[in-house]
C-alpha cells in the first residue's frame, strides 16, 4: 500500500491549519499558497523555514542560507538561534557545513550523523546530528541551500529527501515570483523618483524634462553616484525646504 502522507492541523499554529488527512499532493499545495502569499523574498525565505519543519518528517529545525564561491557565507533565515549559529562561518572562513560545496554539481546532500567520524565538528557540538541539505538556487557566483536538521541520527530517509526535493521547487518557484515583484516595485519607485527629480531641476533651472534628466545623468556621472540615490537626494533636500511649489506623488 503507498505510503500516506499526513499532516496534524494542531502542527499548525502559525499558518491556516491543513485538514488532518490531506496527503502529500495536497499538502504542498496549500505550503506552495502560503509561500506565494508572502510580499519579500525575505518573508518567503521564513515561511519556507517554518513549513520546511512542519512539513519533512523527523525535521526539528530549519535554515536558508546563502554560499559564495570562496565559501563566504551568509544565513538569510532560521526558525531558532541554533541554526542560526550552525550556518555561521568559522575562523579562517571555513564553513561549519562541509559537505554545502558538493550542493553546487547535486541538489541534495544528506548526513546521517554528525558524530560518525567522532564528532568534534559544528554540528554534533551543538547536538545537530542528522542533516539534509537541499539546494534551491545556483549560478556561478552563489548558492542558495535550505538545510533541515534533526537530533537523532539517520532522522531523514529516501522519503524525507524525496519530500523535501518537491518542497525545494515550490520555495524556488515562490522565491524567484517574490524577487521578481520586489525588483518590479523598485523599478516603479525609481521612476517615480527620478521623475520627481527631474521636476524639480526644471523649475529650479528652468528648463526642459530633457535637459533636467540630462542634468541629472551628468551629475550622476561626475558624482559616481547613482541614479536613483542622487534623485533620492534632491527630492529629500527639497521636501526639507518646503517643496519650493513642487508637488511630491
Amino acid at each position: 500500500m503507498p505510503k500516506r502522507f499526513v499532516v496534524a492541523a494542531s502542527e499548525f499554529t502559525e499558518l491556516p491549519r491543513f485538514p488532518v488527512g490531506f496527503e502529500l499532493a495536497e499538502a504542498l499545495t496549500a505550503a506552495a499558497r502560503d509561500l506565494h502569499g508572502t510580499g519579500t523574498p525575505d518573508d518567503t525565505m521564513n515561511t519556507a523555514v517554518t513549513l520546511a519543519v512542519r512539513l519533512l518528517p523527523e525535521a526539528e529545525h530549519a535554515g536558508i542560507a546563502e554560499i559564495q564561491r570562496g565559501g563566504r557565507l551568509r544565513s538569510l533565515a532560521w526558525t531558532d538561534e541554533t541554526v542560526r549559529f550552525a550556518a555561521e562561518p568559522r575562523p579562517g572562513g571555513h564553513t561549519p557545513h562541509p559537505d554545502w560545496e558538493r550542493l553546487w554539481t547535486t541538489p541534495v546532500v544528506r548526513t546521517d550523523d554528525s558524530e560518525a567520524d567522532g564528532g568534534g565538528n559544528v554540528l554534533s557540538g551543538l547536538g545537530l546530528r542528522s542533516v539534509l541539505a537541499l539546494r534551491l538556487r545556483a549560478d556561478r557566483r552563489r548558492l542558495t541551500v535550505l538545510t533541515a536538521y534533526a537530533r537523532k541520527p539517520q532522522a531523514f530517509d529516501e522519503d524525507a529527501t524525496r519530500i523535501g526535493r518537491l518542497f525545494t521547487a515550490h520555495v524556488s518557484l515562490a522565491l524567484d515570483s517574490a524577487t521578481v515583484r520586489e525588483q518590479l516595485t523598485e523599478a516603479m519607485r525609481t521612476r517615480d523618483l527620478i521623475g520627481q527629480a527631474t521636476g524639480i531641476l526644471m523649475e529650479r533651472l528652468d528648463i526642459d524634462a530633457a535637459g533636467a534628466f540630462e542634468s541629472l545623468v551628468k551629475a550622476s556621472q561626475r558624482e559616481n553616484v547613482k541614479l536613483r540615490d542622487l534623485a533620492r537626494r534632491i527630492v529629500d533636500a527639497n521636501s526639507a525646504a518646503g517643496g519650493r511649489g513642487v508637488t511630491e506623488r
